[in-house]
């Protein structure tokens, strides 16, 4: 680790002596680009510098107890103690910097629920779901956008999708993606038996028109008349878009606009957030695998996290960790089980770290 630090340190000296080169400074793209280099080096180093600095004012303490006066060892005795305090969580924090950052952490997320097994019992949940992930957002002060519903007869949904926008969203829901199971008695059951269901969540970075190379040639693009709950138009006109892209086989679909036009635009933002989940996949060889590797099944038996309502608890079964605050944990007050999920993922990333 330190040798990768101080060819860090010495890369960031190297680019501020190009940085101050004329024929650099007159190239402005060339000059950006190591700006913005040096720049993101800059937090690294510092850090370093201040590790190094308290390090080196451990040695020289313990110089002076062993070789200096009553009142200097007694000086020096209270210094180190200081110091010796500060070099563990410097030492941390330099590895936390050190750590590969996951270039979608700042952006925002479409965030898919879907019903799994249980029947309208799942589709409840699912619902209950989807609202627990609005509230969250609105707690964050975050934009949320309905992309689609697909609701049942009985107050549930089959599946829906929003657009979340937020600083940092999905640095802070990426690890809600994947299969989540209730235990509950539901409202049907008359022999008040606990009944076991599930709904799974996907969340996708939202990416730019960019990075997805879409042929309008590839597109199959269908309008039909939207379904559900909605405003004059939304029931009477065909403004619900289906696309289908022709290559990869995906389909999407938006109703929840008010025109054709809009339903369309977010239509394609949900299949450019697929392509590049797609993208993705390939990167890491798992094309085939990946969707369900991160919704699971949705089978009962397939879980990340369990709602107990008799026991009003959440576990999350990777950590593990149990929350006993159901009733505000539904209403979004989420914080806690995301902060434990991100120090969990974390701490693993750094153990991985320090075994190269």
């Amino acid at each position: 680790m330190f040798d990768k630090l101080e060819f860090i340190e010495e890369k960031y000296e190297e680019l501020g002596l190009k940085l101050s080169d004329p024929e650099v400074i007159n190239d402005q793209k060339l000059w950006q680009r190591l700006m913005k280099e040096h720049s993101e080096l800059s937090s690294i180093v510092m850090k370093y510098r201040e590790y190094k600095e308290v390090k080196q004012g451990i040695a020289e303490a313990r110089e002076m107890i062993e070789e200096g006066d009553d009142d200097i060892k007694e000086l020096a005795k209270l210094e180190l103690s200081e110091l010796e305090g500060k070099v563990d969580d410097l030492e941390m924090e330099v590895k936390k910097l050190l750590l590969p950052k996951d270039p979608n952490d700042e952006r925002d997320v479409i965030l898919e629920v879907r019903a799994g097994a249980g029947g309208d019992e799942a589709g409840l949940f699912a619902s209950e779901l989807l609202r627990l992930y609005i509230r969250y957002a609105e707690r964050k002060r975050w934009k949320v956008e309905l992309l689609n519903t697909n609701e049942t007869g009985v107050g549930g949904i089959k599946e829906a999708s929003v657009l979340i926008k937020g600083n940092g969203a999905y640095s802070k829901l990426k690890y809600e993606s994947g299969t989540h199971r209730v235990q509950r008695i539901p409202q049907t059951e008359s022999g008040g038996r606990i009944h076991t269901s599930t709904a799974t969540v996907a969340v996708l970075p939202e990416v730019d028109d960019v990075e997805v190379d879409i042929k309008q040639n590839d597109l199959r693009i269908d309008v039909f008349r939207s379904s559900g709950n909605g405003g004059q138009s939304v029931n009477t006109t065909d403004s619900a878009v289906r696309i289908t892209h022709l290559p990869s086989g995906l389909v999407v679909s938006c109703q929840d606009g008010k025109s054709q036009l809009s339903n369309k635009e977010k239509a394609m933002q949900v299949l450019k957030a697929r392509l590049y989940e797609l993208e993705l996949n390939k990167q890491n060889e798992e094309i085939a695998e990946q969707r369900r590797s991160q919704v699971g099944t949705g089978d009962r038996s397939a879980k990340i996290r369990t709602y107990n309502f008799p026991q009003a608890r959440i576990t999350d079964h990777r950590i593990p960790i149990t929350i006993y605050k159901l009733d505000s944990y539904m209403q979004g007050e989420i914080d806690e089980m995301i902060d434990e999920l991100n120090t969990f993922f974390q701490t693993e990333a750094l153990k991985a770290l320090e075994e190269v």
